[in-house]
């Protein structure tokens, strides 16, 4: 398996003409991985290599804005560039609770129609996950609402005994969500990969003695 990183962005509090706001891209097996998005991510792309129309999941570290602010656009534009497809799986969104009723309320005020389904996975913090004062309590957002495009998510809580997150996992990695301390909560992501068996040439080895 072959995996590349590329750095879309790495400013803070908002993009410059010179550097994007934080957005990270995995590439791997011909999809694109999205680790944040924030302002301008969509631009960086086209200014890049890669294809955002490959994109297949994206993982938001924390609501703040320089971290997601860009993507309701990037997924307008996905959407442009797309055709109806019943048969295309859903971009699976991961992100802190909360980021479902931002994106659903993001399409809905902005009588935006996405041509591609979605399913937004949301991660349940905990309390101590930021200053008490900054903890705010989202699980009842319009928990029953579900935006047309919208495929059903899943909520995500912490696994008390592996201290994590499972977020994804298939025969060649798996992906996990770790608790972060920040002004709000936050969540650091890790891309493992599983144990590969080696192919080892016995007869060649017996050759050689």
């Amino acid at each position: 398996m072959s995996m590349d990183i590329t750095f879309l962005g790495t400013g803070s509090a908002y993009p410059s003409p010179t550097r994007g706001a934080s957005a990270l891209v995995l590439r791997r097996e011909g999809e694109c991985w999205l680790f944040d998005c924030g302002e301008g991510t969509q631009t960086q792309f086209m200014k890049s290599h890669l294809k955002a129309g490959r994109v297949t999941k994206i993982f938001i570290t924390h609501l703040h804005g320089d971290h997601f602010f860009g993507l309701p656009g990037l997924l307008c534009t996905l959407s442009l560039q797309s055709s109806p497809d019943p048969n295309k799986p859903p971009v699976d969104i991961y992100g802190p609770l909360g980021l479902r009723n931002f994106i659903r309320r993001s399409m809905e005020l902005s009588h935006s129609q996405l041509l591609f389904p979605y399913a937004v996975h949301e991660l349940v913090p905990t309390r101590d996950q930021c200053p008490a004062e900054e903890f705010k309590e989202f699980s009842c957002l319009d928990r029953d609402e579900v935006s047309p495009q919208a495929a059903q998510g899943r909520i995500l809580q912490l696994d008390p005994v592996e201290n994590s997150y499972l977020l994804v996992e298939d025969e060649q990695l798996v992906l996990k969500a770790f608790r972060l301390f920040h002004r709000i909560p936050s969540f650091g992501f890790m891309v493992e990969e599983k144990p590969r068996t080696g192919k080892l040439n016995v007869q060649k080895l017996k050759d050689l003695g």
